[in-house]
């Protein structure tokens, strides 16, 4: 167990979805929609400052529904403050910069980096890091959690970046925890699909 330990958060789910650059009131009919079919994690990334508000609203949606949401995109402390202070359950970011790691920590809140090394992966671990965020995952290939998962098995991946329903499952079988999906879901039918596979064995 960590600080940024994210097994509380994703307990046991295979599917994160990612809602982003979408108006407020999108943001929190797509959450709802994911909710209803079982996929209990949502995303909202925080680019700009429209889009805080966005996540203020898709936490605010949660809360009445007893889920959670985390805020993406987090480069820097002051995003890491706006997160908090929307409600945010957890910070994601696309690259490894401890420093908002350790300001996430300030807040309560676990901190998610992206690595694409296993240089990244070492670092983030030897800083109390274990859940990392793999992206590009597509570029990456399943066959790289698998090589990594060699040297550094007390790692938790999440594999993001290029996943859509159709290659999510490969990725899950090779070993990652838990796949997020963003940029797919602008083809409606991917939220369902993806829901058939968060319904599935739901051991992390």
């Amino acid at each position: 167990m960590t600080a940024h330990d994210f097994a509380p958060i994703f307990a046991g789910a295979r599917v994160m979805v990612i809602l982003r650059d979408l108006p407020p009131q999108e943001t929190v009919r797509l959450a709802n929609r994911a909710w209803d079919l079982g996929i209990d994690v949502v995303e909202v990334p925080v680019r700009t400052p429209e889009a805080v508000t966005a996540l203020r609203a898709a936490v605010e949606a949660g809360r009445e529904r007893d889920r959670i949401v985390g805020a993406g995109t987090v480069f820097t402390p002051a995003q890491v403050r706006q997160s908090a202070s929307a409600g945010a359950a957890f910070t994601v970011a696309p690259g490894l910069d401890l420093a908002v790691a350790d300001v996430a920590l300030t807040y309560g809140i676990p901190h998610l980096p992206g690595v694409a090394t296993p240089t990244e992966a070492q670092r983030a671990r030897d800083h109390g890091l274990t859940w990392l965020k793999a992206f590009p995952a597509v570029s990456l290939g399943p066959q790289w959690f698998k090589a990594v998962a060699g040297p550094l098995p007390e790692l938790r991946f999440v594999a993001t970046g290029g996943i859509d329903a159709g290659n999510a499952a490969d990725f899950l079988a090779a070993g990652v925890k838990v796949v997020a999906v963003g940029s797919a879901l602008s083809d409606p039918a991917q939220i369902d699909r993806l829901a058939e596979l968060a319904r599935g064995d739901r051991a992390v």
